[in-house]
């Protein structure tokens, strides 16, 4: 009696099928857990406040409005800070990605004798800093209280950035280097025409990571120019409607309007007002990530090849 064999790759093929469909589940999966806590914020910032007390809001709102949002935009100092936030945003990024750049690139040559120790130097500033009050009096010193400046100068260099486009730098083909210095190229030219096209995904990830953290920073507001209200920031005008609307909330007289609606009118809630004001300070850098993803991709591939 003969024995069948199965087809060849028949066992292979149901292996690979298997792996696709857990793959696909478990992406399905954490899509799902990623995206639920910005949904349902999404979903908490267009329902009445006065409702959401009830609780059992996820997905959709029970009852829409758009008087969280009125609340917040009815403060005229939102649309000043706004502009700062961008321009902070904008100016902060452009600056600090350059000069990193630069930094990168300096302690990425071989020929620079002090590279170890300036490489050093700026990582010690990663684990050890003179702490809040003397960072306080320094940017005093400086003149930089009251100033737009201080939102850009103190972090001008981020270490862990000037690593990542360090490393990338030294991925790039030696030759393209030597040929431009073949050519008369110094090392300002080269860094300007050859390093920094070459490293465009480096610079575009390491600039997500600035603008966000420039966007979402208000501390330094609150330390530097909080008595200047020209240079206040979005974020840092959100967090005083919230503190508003917590101080109100904690009140006896606010607690009973939360609570009755007295009078029809709509009110606002610290929960609803804290799901507001991350929808408002998320849409920007959401809006700008696709932009920026392709280079990320283009970053992983011409990292891995080298010379």
């Amino acid at each position: 009696m003969m024995r069948t064999s199965s087809p060849p790759g028949k066992h292979g093929g149901l292996a690979d099928r298997l792996f696709d469909i857990f793959n696909i589940v478990f992406m399905i999966l954490l899509v799902v857990v990623t995206l639920y806590p910005f949904i349902n914020m999404l979903a908490m910032s267009f329902n009445d406040a006065n409702d959401s007390i009830r609780g059992g809001i996820y997905l959709w709102p029970r009852v829409w409005t758009l008087h969280n949002y009125e609340y917040i935009f009815n403060e005229s100092s939102i649309y000043g800070a706004t502009l700062i936030s961008i321009l902070r945003t904008v100016v902060g990024t452009a600056v600090s990605v350059f000069c990193t750049a630069m930094l990168a690139y300096t302690v990425s040559r071989q020929e620079y004798v002090l590279r170890k120790f300036v490489t050093m130097a700026f990582v010690f500033t990663m684990y050890f800093s003179g702490g809040l009050i003397p960072g306080y009096l320094l940017i005093r010193e400086l003149g930089l209280i009251n100033s737009f400046w201080v939102y850009i100068f103190p972090g001008i260099i981020g270490v862990f950035n000037m690593i990542v486009i360090r490393s990338f730098i030294e991925g790039l083909p030696d030759g393209i280097l030597e040929s431009a210095k073949i050519d008369g190229a110094g090392d300002f030219t080269t860094f300007i025409r050859i390093v920094l096209p070459l490293t465009v995904p480096a610079l575009a990830t390491v600039s997500l990571f600035v603008a966000v953290a420039q966007w979402n920073s208000w501390f330094d507001v609150f330390l530097y120019n909080s008595s200047n209200i020209n240079l206040s920031t979005l974020q840092y005008e959100l967090m005083k409607i919230l503190q508003t609307s917590n101080t109100a909330a904690n009140s006896m007289t606010a607690a009973d309007q939360f609570a009755s609606g007295q009078g029809g009118t709509a009110t606002v809630t610290p929960t609803s007002i804290r799901a507001t004001m991350t929808i408002i300070a998320s849409v920007p850098i959401i809006m700008v990530y696709p932009f920026l993803q392709k280079y990320f991709v283009k970053g992983m591939t011409v990292g891995g090849v080298k010379g």
